[in-house]
């Protein structure tokens, strides 16, 4: 199964890397690694995980199979 990707503060840049650590890719800008975490989350079927510069998750989208079974 693949792992959930996430956007995360790198100094002054912005890094995407898989749950886990291990491959990481750098991006100057946040929209940058945003764009490339969310291609990435959609071709894996994953969840995407957006953080904001103090570490906390701002922002989740799902691209895979939900496991909740969610009515509407």
């Amino acid at each position: 199964m693949a792992a959930n990707i996430h956007v995360v503060p790198a100094g002054n840049e912005w890094a995407v890397e898989a749950a886990g650590g291990g491959d990481r890719t750098m991006y100057f800008s946040q929209e940058e690694a945003i764009k490339a975490g969310t291609e990435r989350a959609k071709r894996d079927k994953v969840e995407l995980l957006i953080h904001g510069r103090d570490g906390q998750i701002r922002e989740r989208n799902s691209f895979g199979h939900d496991p909740r079974n969610v009515k509407g």
